[in-house]
C-alpha cells in the first residue's frame, strides 16, 4: 500500500471509527478485581517514587548528586532493558508474567526499603564504614531499578495488552473508558501515596516511611496475585490470547526461515558467479542479518515501522523534563525550604488534576476523536507551563517555588489527556503480534528521555541553577507539541476546520458593519 493511501485510510478511520456491537456483557466483578489489583501494585510503586528523592537528599544534604544518580540508574536500566521486557511479555504466558512481575516488584521494593532503613538508622556509617555505606547505596539503586523494571512488565501486561483483549468485540467506548479508569487509578495512587508518605515523614520519621514501604509490599503481593489470577481465569478471551502468544512463532524465527530460504535461492542462482565476490557478499549479508535478529535491534525495528511512531516520540519527549513532581524537582523544593508535607499536598493536587483529565478525556474524545484530542491536549500543557517559565523572574524564592508548583500541577490536565490519546492510538493501530514489543520500546524511549533529564541534573547539580533546567524542559515540550502537530497535518492535511469558522466570521463581520 502506498504511503498516501495508508494516510488517507488512517484519516478515514479516525474520522469514521468502525461500529462494534457489544456481544457479551462485561463481568463487572472481575473488572473490580482488575482495578483493585492494579491499584495495589501502583500504590507501592508510587510510594517508592515519591520517597526515594527525599531519602537521597537526606543521605547527602545540599546536593542533588545522589538523587540524580539514582534517577540515572533507574532510567538507564529501563532504557536498556525496556525493549527486552516487552519481548519477554510478548512470548511468555500470562500466568508466568504475573508471577515474575509481582514477586520481583514487591521483593525489590522490600529490599530497597530495608536498605534505606539501615542507612537512616546508622547516619554516621559513611564516616565509620564508608565501604558498607557505598554497598548499601548501590544495593538501594539496583533493587529500586529492578522494581521499576518489573513494574514496567506489569504496565505493558495490563495497560497495553489485557485492556485491549478484554474490550475486543465491544464498542470503542469500552476501550476508552477502561483506559481512563486505569489511568485514573494510577493518578489516584500518585495523589494519595505522596500525601500519606509526606505526613509519615513530616510527623513520624523517614525511617517509619521506609518501614511502611517494606511492609506494604510484603503484605500486598499475595492479594495482588489472587486478584489478577481471578481475572485471568474468569475471562476466556485472556486465556485464548495467552495460548496464541505462546504458540505464535516469534519475529526472529520467521526472519530466520525467510533468511534460510533466501540464502538457498541465492546459492542456486549464483553458482556461476565469481567465488570471491559471493563470499564477500554473503559475509556482509550475514553480519547485517545477525545484527537485525538481535532482540534489542529487532524490537526497535518493529517500533519504527509503526504509523504511530511520531506520536510515540512526542510522548517520550515529555519525559525529558524536570517540570514534574519527580526526584529532582522534589529535592529542589525541599532545598528551597518548602515543607515535605506541602510538597506532598502539591503533588496530590497535581494528581487530582490528572484524575480530572481522565474524566474529561472520554468526553472530549467522543466529540473530536482521538487524534485531535491529542493536539488540543499537548498545546494546553504547553500553555500552562508558561507559568513555570515566568517563575524564573520572580526574585522571592517562596513565591517562585509556588508558581513553579502551580504551573506543573495545572499542566497535568493536558499531559494526561495527551498520554491517553497516544496510548489509544497505539492500541488501535498496532497489530496484536507487535503490541507488547511496541509498548516495551515506547517505555524504553521514555526512559531514555527521563535519563537525559537526570543527566542534566548531574551536569547542573546546584539547586540555585534549577532555572536552567526549567528552560530546557520547556523547549523540549515545545518540540514535542510541534512534532505531534506535524503528525496530525500529515494524516489530516489540515489542522483546523476553517469552514466551520466561516459562520462565526460572517456573524462577527456582520455585527461590525451594523455598529459602523
Amino acid at each position: 500500500m502506498k504511503q498516501e493511501d495508508r494516510e488517507s485510510l488512517l484519516a478515514h478511520v479516525q474520522e469514521y471509527p468502525p461500529d462494534h456491537s457489544q456481544d457479551d456483557p462485561l463481568p463487572s466483578t472481575l473488572f473490580r478485581y482488575l482495578y483493585i489489583g492494579h491499584f495495589l501494585a501502583r500504590w507501592g510503586a508510587r510510594m517508592w517514587e515519591f520517597s526515594v528523592g527525599l531519602y537521597m537528599i537526606n543521605l547527602w544534604p545540599d546536593s542533588l548528586l545522589f538523587a540524580a544518580t539514582y534517577g540515572v540508574v533507574e532510567s538507564a536500566s529501563t532504557a536498556l532493558f525496556g525493549p527486552l521486557v516487552g519481548q519477554w511479555v510478548d512470548r511468555l504466558s500470562y500466568v508466568k508474567i504475573l508471577r515474575l512481575w509481582l514477586v520481583t516488584q514487591n521483593l525489590s521494593f522490600m529490599i530497597a526499603g530495608g536498605t534505606v532503613m539501615g542507612l537512616l538508622i546508622y547516619p554516621d556509617l559513611k564516616l565509620t564504614n564508608f565501604s558498607a555505606f557505598v554497598s548499601l547505596i548501590i544495593l538501594t539503586n539496583i533493587s529500586g531499578a529492578l522494581g521499576v523494571l518489573s513494574t514496567l512488565a506489569g504496565t505493558i501486561l495490563v495497560e497495553r495488552d489485557w485492556v485491549v483483549v478484554i474490550s475486543e468485540g465491544h464498542s470503542p467506548e469500552v476501550l476508552t473508558n477502561m483506559n481512563s479508569i486505569i489511568r485514573r487509578i494510577d493518578l489516584f495512587s500518585k495523589l494519595c501515596a505522596p500525601v500519606v508518605t509526606g505526613f509519615i515523614i513530616s510527623f513520624v520519621s523517614l525511617k517509619a516511611s521506609a518501614l511502611t514501604l517494606a511492609l506494604w509490599n510484603t503484605i500486598s503481593v499475595w492479594l495482588e496475585y489472587w486478584l489478577f489470577i481471578s481475572v485471568f481465569n474468569g475471562i476466556p478471551a485472556l486465556g485464548e490470547s495467552s495460548q496464541r502468544k505462546i504458540t505464535r512463532p516469534s519475529q526472529s524465527d520467521l526472519e530466520g526461515i525467510g533468511a534460510s530460504t533466501s540464502q538457498e535461492r541465492s546459492s542456486l542462482l549464483s553458482k556461476d558467479e565469481n567465488d570471491s565476490d559471493f563470499a564477500k557478499e554473503s559475509w556482509i549479508t550475514r553480519v547485517i542479518k545477525m545484527v537485525s535478529r538481535m532482540p534489542y535491534v529487532n524490537a526497535w525495528s518493529v517500533y519504527l515501522q509503526q504509523d504511530v511512531v511520531l506520536p510515540g516520540v512526542s510522548l517520550a519527549l515529555l519525559f525529558f523534563t524536570v517540570l514534574s513532581f519527580g526526584t529532582l524537582m522534589t529535592a529542589t523544593l525541599e532545598w528551597e525550604g518548602i515543607p515535605v508535607y506541602t510538597i506532598g499536598i502539591a503533588r496530590g493536587i497535581s494528581a487530582a488534576i490528572g484524575i480530572t483529565a481522565t474524566i474529561v478525556y472520554p468526553i472530549l474524545q467522543s466529540h473530536i476523536l482521538t487524534l485531535r484530542t491529542g493536539l488540543w491536549s499537548i498545546w494546553s500543557q504547553w500553555t500552562f507551563l508558561l507559568l513555570c517559565v515566568a517563575s524564573i523572574w520572580i526574585h522571592k524564592s517562596l513565591w517562585s517555588a509556588y508558581m513553579l508548583m502551580a504551573g506543573v500541577a495545572t499542566s497535568r490536565l493536558g499531559l494526561w489527556m495527551f498520554d491517553l490519546a497516544v496510548i489509544q492510538q497505539m492500541q488501535d493501530q498496532v497489530p496484536e503480534s507487535d503490541r507488547c514489543v511496541v509498548g516495551g520500546v515506547q517505555n524504553s524511549l521514555q526512559s531514555i528521555m527521563d535519563l537525559l533529564g537526570y543527566v542534566m541534573g548531574l551536569i547542573i547539580s546546584n539547586p540555585q541553577e534549577f532555572w536552567k533546567l526549567t528552560l530546557v524542559s520547556f523547549a523540549v515540550v515545545t518540540l514535542a507539541a510541534l512534532l505531534y502537530t506535524l503528525h496530525l497535518y500529515r494524516i489530516r492535511k489540515h489542522l483546523l476546520h476553517f469552514e466551520k469558522l466561516t459562520p462565526f466570521l460572517k456573524c462577527f463581520t456582520g455585527s461590525q458593519s451594523k455598529n459602523s
